[in-house]
């Protein structure tokens, strides 16, 4: 009995205590934050990525992933082509896990990306396109003749590509964007412009979707 009253006196003199700042203690007069980081920035494991590669292009499964991707243009072979490059194991022919990124697993992330990428703007944006309730990443229409209108469209890429709004991110990535689809607008409008299968929009927001993809804070953590 005695022991139940002490702590329902030691609650009730915690409910009177004040707030006490940390810094008000002796020696901690000054806390240093150290923000350095401790190791390099290293990819995203491959499972990571090829999940992420399925969800947006619409949550199908790898083999009917596998047969949108290929196409016409052949950007995409099969997914027996790329894991071993990717890092995973293939325990059919005995090779184990890559432990370390190299240039040949950047450069099929790469790829992947690509074939993403076009596919989409076959889908969403070029013909007749689905309405955007329908569309896998391109959910708006291709027009965008200045920096203002070409804003919102990329927030929404930025948003499925990068998990966050294009206002939070490092100032003036959206006029670098801006700057590079209305480049690529431009060569393939001129009239010496060689033959493409996108239109010059079209071929604005691929280009735009091909530097999202291959970002580094899509691949790098």
């Amino acid at each position: 009995m005695k022991a139940v009253v002490v702590l329902l006196l030691i609650g009730c003199a915690h409910d009177h205590l004040e707030p006490v700042s940390v810094t008000t203690l002796a020696g901690h007069e000054t806390l240093a934050q150290d923000t350095t980081p401790k190791e390099r920035r290293r990819m995203v494991p491959p499972e990571v990525y090829i999940r992420t590669y399925l969800e947006l292009f619409g949550g199908l499964a790898p083999l009917a992933v596998q047969q949108k991707a290929r196409g016409k243009g052949n950007l995409f072979d099969t997914w027996d082509d790329y894991l071993s490059a990717l890092g995973l194991p293939d325990l059919r022919v005995d090779i184990p896990r890559t432990t370390q990124t190299n240039a040949i697993m950047i450069a099929t992330f790469e790829r992947l990306g690509v074939a993403l990428c076009d596919r989409a703007v076959e889908h969403d944006l070029a013909g007749r396109p689905p309405p955007v309730s329908e569309r896998t990443v391109f959910a708006f229409d291709a027009g965008a003749t200045d920096e203002e209108s070409f804003a919102g469209k990329f927030d929404v890429l930025h948003r499925t590509f990068l998990g966050y709004p294009a206002g939070l991110a490092p100032s003036g990535r959206t006029a670098r964007f801006f700057d590079l689809f209305r480049d690529v607008v431009a060569r393939h409008a001129a009239k010496d412009a060689p033959k493409s299968a996108f239109k010059p929009e079209e071929a604005g927001w691929a280009a735009v979707c091909y530097g999202l993809v291959r970002h580094p804070e899509l691949v790098l953590y």
